[in-house]
């Protein structure tokens, strides 16, 4: 089994990076392989909603969201991690997060996806429930641990100091890992849920 890990803070080595360490950590006792991909500091555009994607079946845009999808397209489960910025992610991750989902058209459903999110004090929870949007919408069981998936820290390693979040993070991982392990054996013997044929329904003046 195999996890995608993505890193959007633009500091390599910061406190999102040893939330997510952490968690590497426990998957690596678990057996599951893990990839981190460290995108917070590339020059990363938004979506322009040219629609391209779905004639292509790659973003228009050329970059690290379409040298990243095959990894996203073979793991077993999805972890993201990103700063707090005015009680939001940061855009980076925003945009990457945007375009991946969007231009992406494989299933992804019961890919198991983990929000981690790290402040210095406040808007940790408006961001974590920004994030876990991404998996809700795409058929995407999430992963809980004993608290919500925050880690505190400002400066570099201070996140080492966070006790409880190190320890709510060593609890995802291993909660994530028993859900996806879960799922293998649930697909396995009944297979995916059935899915309806999308009936969109637009509310126009």
């Amino acid at each position: 089994m195999k996890v995608m890990m993505v890193n959007g803070s633009p500091h390599a080595k910061g406190n999102t990076a040893i939330a997510l360490a952490e968690m590497q950590k426990v998957f690596a006792l678990e057996g599951i392989e893990t990839e981190l991909v460290h995108i917070g500091n590339k020059p990363i555009r938004g979506c322009v909603a040219c629609g391209a994607c779905a004639a292509k079946g790659k973003c228009v845009f050329d970059d690290v969201v379409n040298e990243t999808a095959p990894l996203f397209e073979e793991c077993d489960g999805l972890v993201v991690g990103t700063p707090v910025y005015y009680a939001s992610a940061n855009a980076t991750i925003v945009a990457y997060l945007d375009r991946l989902f969007f231009s992406t058209g494989f299933d992804k459903t019961m890919k198991v996806g983990a929000a981690v999110v790290v402040s210095r004090r406040g808007g940790g929870s408006s961001t974590f429930d920004m994030m876990n949007k991404y998996f809700t919408i795409s058929g995407m069981p999430v992963a809980s641990s004993q608290y919500w998936n925050m880690v505190y820290g400002r400066e570099p390693g201070e996140a080492e100091k966070d006790g409880e979040g190190l320890q709510t993070m060593r609890t995802l991982a291993r909660n994530m890992s028993f859900l996806m392990k879960s799922i293998a054996l649930g697909k396995e013997k009944y297979g995916l849920p059935e899915k309806e044929e999308w009936i969109p329904t637009h509310f126009i003046r």
